[in-house]
């Protein structure tokens, strides 16, 4: 499969229809195996999302919207600012990359 992160552009359509709806995401970084290069088929996808009023009540909310999505794919999905291991923190901000940011508005 020659698309980013190894992900069909259906199955990043999908998971950015569900990111789109949460406002409180601003961003949402890939890391790990799908970000440096090296996943395998069945690799999970892991993910970070960054917004200052995320809350664990809307974590759930969004996974339980991807899951209804049937990916083949389990996900690994956190909020940043949560996140309490600083060498996991360090290697997204070194690793992650980008797969939503949200469009600021111009005024």
């Amino acid at each position: 499969m020659n698309t980013e992160f190894g992900l069909s552009d259906p199955v990043k359509k999908k998971l950015l229809s569900v990111l789109e709806k949460h406002p409180a995401i601003k961003r949402a970084l890939i890391y790990g195996s799908r970000a440096k290069g090296n996943y395998r088929e069945g690799s999970d996808i892991d993910m970070a999302l960054f917004g200052e009023n995320l809350e664990t009540g809307e974590l759930m909310t969004i996974l339980n919207e991807i899951d209804d999505l049937l990916l083949p794919y389990t996900l690994d999905l956190s909020i940043y600012h949560h996140l309490k291991n600083d060498r996991l923190k360090e290697h997204i901000d070194r690793a992650g990359k980008v797969f939503y940011e949200k469009k600021t508005e111009r005024v």
